[in-house]
């Protein structure tokens, strides 16, 4: 993967923003990229969106600003071996307690400290290619409003990295017990939390907690986001009728224990479903992981129940192994037989965009320029082992990693290689 221009970092004036540190400037071509059905293509990219797509050597050299006619304003990136894809999103994280496995007591509580934690787990994310992203967040109780404050001032400072959402999450809500949370819903959403969530089921009163839950959706005019195992079809009928009115600003997750008919009670309320394939469980519901069963993927896609996935934890107690990688989410989905590998992308990639009420992206002519560039010749491949990868949001490189296979002896049998590079780029 090749450079052939890059403006000196820094402002230009009257040339808009500083140049991207990773190389470019308001024009981006990407050349010799195969997309998902096959093709072979380039990619121009102008500001936050795709100009232009097409064969091979069709578009050209990139233009010039006006008034500089011998500076070029951007990049020419060379994708050969790469596959181009819509960029995944991270539709459920909880990164207010990220890398807290590791810790020998509980995480320190300080503003610094949280808002290092949150943004260092945003940017792992973001290196997985993940431009969009939603974090719970735990609200009141002993933990007031800090936390939230903490993801806030992490998605400032990502600004122009990615997209980065918060979910307000109340322990209780109804009652004299709740009181407190519901004067915390209140002031997180006007702080700028994006959606409201929690888990009902550890609320005295569920169905009262959502009630709350909606009249401060109605109000803030936000979607809901509710943790559930869904193992009560009573009480899934009734969250589900509930919720219905808000379709599609709903999702539910991770129905662990969602049972015979569950599925059909969630298709006709024109809910998503989050899924978590790692362990199929999360910090924000009680319980030992169950694990994801494949069964209920299958169940799930046969009632046409729009399905998301996303990583639930990352190191934190939930799953102390836990990635941040989307991937490895569409991987799981794929490899355990319960959806294809271009439905298993999708969870991850433009059903989880839409889970944050994003716009879908394809690699076309006026989508947002919200990609990844993965090595492989397939999308199956990709999945099974694409290391190196190359992450655009808005138009810009915001990063870039780069994996290289070596092996101590030579073989007899020589090994696909990068020009120049000393090993097999992975």
């Amino acid at each position: 993967m090749t450079a052939d221009s890059a403006p000196a970092d820094g402002p230009h004036p009257g040339r808009g923003p500083a140049a991207n540190p990773l190389g470019h400037g308001p024009i981006l071509l990407l050349t010799g990229a195969r997309l998902a059905d096959g093709r072979v293509v380039d990619v121009r990219i102008g500001g936050d969106r795709i100009q232009a797509v097409g064969t091979v050597g069709s578009l050209g050299p990139i233009p010039a600003l006006p008034g500089a006619p011998t500076a070029t304003t951007g990049a020419r990136i060379d994708l050969a071996g790469y596959l181009l894809l819509p960029a995944p999103a991270e539709a459920h994280a909880h990164y207010d307690v990220a890398f807290s496995a590791a810790l020998p007591a509980p995480p320190p509580e300080t503003a610094a400290d949280l808002t290092r934690r949150v943004t260092e787990a945003a940017l792992t994310s973001l290196g997985y290619g993940a431009t969009a992203q939603r974090t719970h967040v735990r609200i009141g109780d002993v933990h007031g409003l800090h936390r939230l404050e903490a993801v806030l001032t992490a998605r400032q400072a990502l600004l122009g990295l990615a997209e980065l959402q918060a979910v307000a999450m109340p322990r209780l809500l109804t009652g004299l017990a709740g009181a407190d949370g519901r004067a915390q819903l209140r002031d997180a959403l006007k702080l700028g939390a994006g959606a409201v969530g929690g888990c009902p089921e550890l609320d005295p009163d569920p169905a009262g907690y959502v009630q709350v839950l909606l009249e401060a959706a109605r109000e803030a005019d936000c979607p809901v986001d509710l943790h559930t195992t869904a193992g009560d079809p009573a009480q899934l009928a009734r969250l589900a009728g509930a919720l219905a009115p808000l379709r599609p600003r709903v999702t539910l997750g991770p129905c662990s224990a969602l049972g015979p008919g569950g599925a059909a009670t969630l298709a006709g309320a024109g809910v998503r479903v989050l899924l978590l394939p790692q362990n199929g469980c999360c910090t924000g519901v009680e319980g030992r992981p169950s694990g994801l069963r494949p069964e209920l993927v299958r169940e799930l896609a046969a009632a046409r129940v729009p399905l998301v996935a996303g990583s639930g934890s990352l190191r934190d107690g939930a799953n102390p192994a836990g990635r941040a990688d989307p991937l490895e989410a569409a991987y799981l989905l794929a490899a355990g037989g319960a959806l294809g590998p271009d439905a298993a992308y999708d969870a991850v990639a433009n059903q989880a965009r839409a889970a944050l009420g994003l716009p879908p992206v394809r690699v076309d002519a006026g989508f947002p320029a919200e990609l990844l560039a993965v090595r492989g010749d397939s999308l199956a491949g990709a999945l099974a082992g694409g290391h190196s990868r190359l992450v655009v949001h808005s138009g810009r490189i915001v990063s870039r990693i780069s994996a290289v296979r070596e092996f101590a002896d030579t073989v007899a049998l020589a090994l696909p290689r990068q020009s120049g590079s000393p090993g097999q780029d992975l």
